[in-house]
């Protein structure tokens, strides 16, 4: 009788509880612990947030200094073209092309503008574009010294589509006819123009590749 008696006495313990943790699935779990489970992780992303702003919040004197850094130097060795609009900027491209011929051959003994001529550049980038068709007949030595002078300069001038051909005569003024020897050269001189303050400029990865050595 006692056996029998303690086995109901365990099977209603086991019963009442199966009762009790089906209760607490029911019941429990899902208005009261998974609530305040999601309301402890919401708490704790909180605090990292807090921990990540006031961390930052720290380095924004370093930032602004090497903002200002960065600013200052820009300022120094400009990149872009200092004219506000492209008409501006073409005409600055020009007599920047004839200044650089000029000093690699004074009077135009060795190497002389046959051609330069502006172009509509639908090149897409970040930063706008303003190209100028350039021909040149020069020496070998006058060409390779206006290349460097053009590309090495600032503001930062790019050349591009460069096609040389030599010939055996070319003519230089004031020389009393054709000279022998010389480069028929032409290519594409451009640079760029800073985008108007508080105007987002469009966001294409190609002008950052390009635009490395062009924007400061």
């Amino acid at each position: 009788m006692r056996t029998a008696a303690d086995r109901d006495r365990w099977l209603a313990l086991g019963l009442l509880l199966g009762v009790l943790v089906v209760a607490y699935f029911v019941l429990v779990h899902p208005w009261w612990t998974a609530p305040m489970l999601a309301e402890n992780d919401r708490i704790h992303d909180l605090r990292e947030r807090e921990l990540r702003a006031r961390m930052q919040l720290k380095q924004a004197p370093q930032v602004a200094r090497a903002l200002a850094e960065a600013q200052a130097e820009q300022a120094h060795v400009p990149g872009f073209l200092p004219e506000s609009t492209a008409e501006l900027a073409t005409a600055g491209l020009v007599q920047r092309l004839q200044t650089v011929v000029a000093q690699a051959s004074p009077g135009n003994r060795s190497c002389a503008i046959s051609n330069r001529s502006p172009i509509d550049d639908a090149h897409p980038g970040r930063f706008p574009r303003v190209t100028v068709q350039v021909r040149l007949r020069c020496g070998a030595g006058e060409m390779a010294a206006v290349l460097h002078e053009l590309e090495s300069g600032t503001p930062r001038l790019f050349v591009d589509n460069l096609n040389i051909l030599a010939q055996r005569y070319f003519f230089a003024p004031g020389q009393g006819g054709n000279q022998s020897g010389g480069l028929d050269v032409s290519f594409d001189l451009y640079g760029y123009l800073r985008p108007p303050p508080g105007r987002p400029a469009p966001a294409q990865a190609n002008a950052t590749t390009e635009a490395n050595d062009s924007a400061p």
